[in-house]
């Protein structure tokens, strides 16, 4: 989905408190720009920020970080999470914004910023086979994954593309995650827990199939001794 540019988004991003535009400064510190020390959970391509909006306001004994690329999407993500925050009644101390490269999120974070669950919402599917180290769930992104992510810690991963489905589920048995849950119509099931996002609102109403799995990190898998 192309965005058009916003030339007020760069201009509010830098003067919004829960935005990081230099994430490499912060390496082994992502901790430490929260309020409170608590768990961490972190959303890969958080795009308008529909989902962060609907989860950090009403966890706050949660930190949440949210990273996508362009200030094209995280303006008018800032914007979503504050009126999120303003109608709960909060301020918003347990979510960060910033702008990362995902493919390179090893340059940013490291295992002191330890997270307990990277979410992972429909990502680009890279159909083509010489694009797919590209995807997001690619053996090479899931290895600098493992370097965050606690032991125990969770992958949760929606789509609504079948081949990549199919492969994610190849992939992170590769790299050592076991696949904990699985759906091949997420909202088949009702649950209640589901957090709709802007592109799984839109594959929804042409009818198209959510699929969805969560795959843990058991101990001693994070790359740490």
């Amino acid at each position: 989905m192309r965005m058009r540019y916003k030339p007020w988004a760069t201009r509010e991003l830098d003067a919004c408190p829960f935005f990081v535009r230099s994430p490499g400064q912060c390496l082994g510190k992502w901790h430490d720009l929260f309020a409170r020390r608590q768990p961490v959970e972190l959303e890969l391509g958080c795009g308008k920020g529909l989902f962060l909006a609907a989860l950090a306001p009403a966890n706050p004994g949660v930190n949440y970080i949210g990273i996508d690329l362009k200030d094209t999407v995280l303006g008018p993500a800032r914007r979503i999470l504050e009126a999120a925050y303003r109608e709960a009644g909060r301020t918003p101390d347990n979510v960060i914004l910033t702008a990362m490269n995902i493919e390179r999120i090893a340059e940013d974070m490291n295992h002191q910023d330890e997270v307990r669950r990277i979410y992972i919402n429909f990502c680009n599917p890279w159909p083509k086979p010489k694009h797919h180290k590209r995807r997001l769930t690619h053996p090479r992104q899931l290895e600098s994954y493992k370097k965050i992510l606690s032991p125990g810690g969770e992958i949760v991963f929606k789509t609504d593309d079948d081949a990549l489905f199919a492969d994610t589920l190849g992939y992170l048995a590769e790299c050592g995650f076991e696949v904990t849950e699985t759906t091949y119509d997420l909202h088949a099931e009702n649950r209640p827990d589901d957090i709709l996002t802007e592109h799984e609102i839109l594959f929804l109403e042409k009818g198209i199939k959510i699929k969805q799995l969560k795959a843990v990190l058991r101990g001693g898998e994070n790359g740490q001794a």
